[in-house]
């Protein structure tokens, strides 16, 4: 069975189009749907604000790019109206009229509990239903999808019951918190993105693409966990990201703490988050074991330079730049010489 993953967030018009072009798409029968989450608004308040005041802010309006960068918000509303209506979205409102337009800007974080939990107790039939009924509130009905009250009772009508309860407990933040960072080290950066295998495609994509894409993607390698979470950290580590690549790293920090190329990662998160003490600890204990390891010995020179601990980090870049001549060693070496000698 073939599988395309959904990463889009509650509150994206196009994720709404997207879902009405993806149930349009031949996919064929062996094909399963999973809907993962992304936030284009992740600075949104736990409680929801009215949308129109929410618009004033230039942080809100620059978050809400996310949904379409190539459009302004208020372009993208425009559009995505025009698209809606092609698509029959709000169509059979309660009153017998049309019907589009989000009210409220919310916080999806428990809504992608909610959908994660769905899929969880009942497949991907179950899940789509949630996610529908979800879409249909904020962008139709003008609920508010940021409430935990409405998100339980919206699951309750789609078919999952108990939401309530598995809120309070804080089911499913974990899981949604682990997919986030996934999202973000993969490179999802559009909501929505379509994903199968190795292929994704970005944005809200006409059926035929769909169907293409699902027909013609490569299958995703698969590869032992310990791979997976050492290419993850990496990959957040790239985009900036060393708290996430920490929590990413906990379980093989707990199962294989005493690897070099764990601890290295490690290293380098704690570096990046500023987490000065914890580097050097790290490097100094890598060190010990792998003492020719020139990038360790390097990292462990920038640590001590960036705690102000120059004379110790001197014989470190020295060492480093005399195992490798790299640019960026020579350029640390000569500006802690500099220090020094001024």
């Amino acid at each position: 069975m073939k599988r395309i993953e959904v990463w889009a967030d509650m509150v994206c018009a196009w994720a709404y189009i997207g879902k009405r072009r993806l149930e349009q798409a031949d996919l064929g029968e062996d094909v399963e749907i999973v809907w993962r989450p992304y936030l284009i608004d992740p600075m949104a308040p736990a409680r929801s604000e009215p949308l129109q005041d929410a618009l004033r802010d230039p942080v809100a309006e620059g978050a809400l790019r996310a949904c379409h960068p190539a459009l302004t918000p208020a372009e993208n509303r425009a559009r995505v109206s025009r698209v809606a209506a092609a698509e029959r979205i709000g169509e059979h409102a309660d009153d017998g009229g049309r019907r589009w337009g989000a009210v409220w800007r919310a916080n999806t974080f428990d809504a992608h509990r909610v959908i994660a939990l769905a899929y969880g107790r009942g497949g991907a039939a179950l899940q789509d239903a949630v996610v529908e009924r979800i879409l249909r509130a904020h962008f139709v009905e003008g609920s508010d999808i940021g409430d935990r009250g409405t998100l339980a009772a919206l699951a309750a009508e789609a078919g999952l019951g108990g939401m309530t309860e598995a809120l309070e407990r804080g089911e499913g933040a974990a899981e949604v918190r682990s997919e986030l960072l996934r999202g973000k080290a993969v490179g999802i950066a559009t909501s929505p993105t379509f994903v199968v295998g190795d292929t994704a495609v970005a944005g809200a994509q006409p059926p035929e693409v769909l169907a293409d894409l699902v027909r013609h993607a490569a299958p995703r390698r698969e590869l032992p966990d310990e791979v997976r979470w050492l290419r993850q950290a990496e990959a957040l580590l790239g985009v900036r990201d060393p708290l996430g690549a920490l929590r990413t790293l906990e379980p093989l920090m707990a199962e294989h703490g005493e690897d070099p190329a764990v601890r290295l990662l490690a290293a380098r998160a704690y570096f990046g988050s500023a987490q000065l003490g914890r580097a050097s600890e790290t490097l100094e204990s890598l060190l010990e074991r792998t003492p020719g390891d020139h990038y360790a010995r390097f990292l462990l020179g920038r640590t001590l330079e960036r705690a102000n601990r120059h004379p110790e980090a001197l014989p470190h870049l020295r060492l480093a730049a005399a195992m490798s001549p790299e640019p960026d060693y020579l350029d640390a070496l000569r500006r802690v010489e500099h220090r020094l000698a001024g």
